[in-house]
């Protein structure tokens, strides 16, 4: 997979969620001994669900300096405060109400005004996270869409042409409600992109973005520069995809 990331492929959903959960353990371990701090950023969906609910429990969770964990959303959808769509949502029931991260430390996406403003607001939230220091989370969850999209990086929307911008808004002509999404320009500057993918119905798209078959999906655009890029599937997501990857 030159040039598109390392793919790992596992048995099953369930020894994904191991393996993945296991891989941000050692991260978050690795980024507070080097740099006395951790940023993750956090994605949505059923897959990174068990993932984070495996990173909750033992023996991964008391061997984690979650007292130097900084926690952030890679999207968010527009809706009230504990939505059951909303990503925060679940990433708290799974994960981030069961260990002991600083409620100050937890940088979720407040889509309490318009949306503009939220991406503005979240935008300076990032900023003073970062000051003095190079914009790049040390672990960056993300996920894959049927459609090639990732975090709320839609097709055709205006944010994929983004170059300088750290948040943008984009919506689905079906959806009632809008999205509030990092862009590629500060998902590249990440130390390690992993991308969690699961299940039969992901298997033509994580083709399509691995081989490049479909050369202008949106998660083309994420190249980490200078940083690692994983792509973890189960057999299932991987079954059109040609013997090559590591299977666990």
């Amino acid at each position: 997979m030159t040039g598109r990331g390392e793919l790992r492929v596992y048995a099953d959903a369930e020894a994904l969620a191991q393996a993945a959960a296991e891989l941000c353990a050692e991260t978050m371990q690795a980024a507070v001994a080097a740099r006395g701090r951790c940023g993750v950023l956090l994605a949505g969906g059923a897959t990174p669900r068990r993932a984070y609910e495996l990173l909750a429990g033992e023996p991964l969770a008391q061997n984690i300096p979650w007292h130097q964990v900084h926690v952030f959303w890679g999207d968010e959808r527009c809706l009230p405060a504990g939505d059951a769509r909303r990503n925060e949502t679940m990433a708290r029931l799974a994960l981030l109400d069961r260990v002991p991260v600083p409620p100050e430390q937890v940088h979720a996406i407040d889509c309490a005004g318009a949306p503009e403003q939220v991406a503005e607001f979240y935008a300076d939230q990032l900023h003073c996270f970062f000051a003095g220091r190079p914009p790049r989370f040390d672990l960056a969850i993300l996920g894959l869409g049927d459609d090639g999209h990732t975090a709320s990086l839609l097709p055709d929307a205006a944010a994929l042409a983004e170059q300088q911008r750290w948040t943008a808004v984009t919506k689905r002509p079906e959806e009632p409600f809008a999205r509030v999404t990092l862009t590629a320009p500060l998902l590249n500057q990440a130390r390690l992109v992993v991308f969690l993918v699961s299940g039969q119905g992901k298997a033509a798209v994580l083709r399509a973005a691995l081989t490049g078959e479909q050369p202008r999906l949106p998660v083309h655009l994420i190249r980490p520069a200078g940083g690692g890029l994983l792509w973890l599937a189960d057999r299932a997501a991987a079954s059109l995809l040609a013997e090559g990857g590591g299977t666990a």
